[in-house]
Order: C-alpha cells, then structure tokens, then sequence
C-alpha cells in the first residue's frame, strides 16, 4: 500500500511540474470537498480546471485514464460547484485527466486529456 501511494504522490508532483510548465497557475493541490478530492486546481488564462491526476505503473490492465469512472466524476463535479462557490467564480470550467505512467523519477510519460469529461455542471 505504501508504495501505491508513493506512486499516487509521485505522479501529482509530475502533473503539477508539467502544469506550471505549460503556463498554468496551481491554486489548489489535494482540495478536499466532503467525500472528493481534488488532486489539482489550477487557471489556464481564463479557464477555471479540475484535473484527476491518475498513475500507474504499468498499462497492462488498459489505459490509464479509463481508470476515472461516473463516480469519480459526479464527486469532481460536487467539489467543482463548492469551489467555484468559495471563490465566487467567473472563469470557463474545464475537467481534465493527467495520466502519468511512472517507473521511477527519472523515467516517467505524461498524457494530459483536456476536456476529458463534462459531468453536467
């Protein structure tokens, strides 16, 4: 368990690096909303984005944003309204996935899906 969760910080610590270096502004990191976390927040000019950051190890079990399921989507969407309620929002809303296949620090592949899903804000 521990190593899967060294993997899941890992790989957070990669989209957040790749984010930034694509010009992104991180607000949040890890936002928790009830039962939800978000594991980035971040504004893309203007462009308010939730980004699941998903790794993995291997692809031997399929592609690994397909990993994001409706349940995981309905509780992004459920923190996306408190956040943009927090923060009074008027930006354009974006859900994005970050797959990041991870084998150690120096040998990683990122895939970033924008606009990887609309749960029905």
């Amino acid at each position: 368990m521990a190593r899967q969760q060294d993997t899941g910080a890992a790989g957070e610590q990669i989209a957040r690096r790749f984010l930034e270096e694509k010009g992104y502004a991180i607000l949040e990191q890890n936002w928790r909303y009830r039962r939800a976390e978000v594991d980035l927040i971040a504004r893309h000019g203007k462009t308010l984005v939730f980004v699941e950051v998903k790794t993995r190890s291997s692809t031997a079990f399929g592609e690994i944003e397909d990993f994001v399921t409706r349940h995981k989507e309905s509780l992004l969407a459920a923190a996306a309204h408190a956040y943009i309620d927090l923060i009074d929002h008027d930006w354009e809303v974006r859900f994005d996935i970050i797959a990041v296949l991870y084998l150690d620090e120096k040998s990683y592949s990122v895939k970033h899906l924008e606009d990887a899903f609309f749960p029905g804000l």
